[in-house]
């Protein structure tokens, strides 16, 4: 994964990752204390950051960051299925669903 620092405005942040590797929360924390004072502080800052984005869905408010994109709740309504192993059809409840849309500028750096 690469994200372009033209792209993001104001991102000073370059990750580079061959296309069949994943970045989990380790990597980015790695990244992110290459630009801040220090380890501990990159945790305390991604951890702030998405505990942040939590309670404000958890409130059902959205979350935008410019040019990168917008976290929101979802209502998904009661509908019918079937089980796959005995094909019997069951009822599966409304639930609340996390979506993520992304920005003009994410779209553009993943092209």
């Amino acid at each position: 994964m690469e994200l372009d620092s033209d792209a993001l405005s104001g991102s000073k942040l370059i990750l580079k990752k061959r296309e069949d590797e994943e970045m989990n929360k380790g990597d980015l924390i790695n990244e992110v204390a290459k630009v801040t004072c220090s380890k501990s502080c990159a945790v305390q800052a991604i951890d702030a950051f998405l505990g942040t984005v939590k309670k404000a869905l958890k409130k059902g408010n959205k979350v935008t960051l410019v040019d990168f994109g917008t976290f929101a709740v979802a209502k998904r309504s009661a509908r019918t299925g079937r089980n796959p192993q005995t094909g019997a059809t069951i009822k599966i409840p409304a639930r609340k669903v996390t979506k993520f849309t992304a920005g003009k500028a994410l779209k553009n750096a993943v092209k």
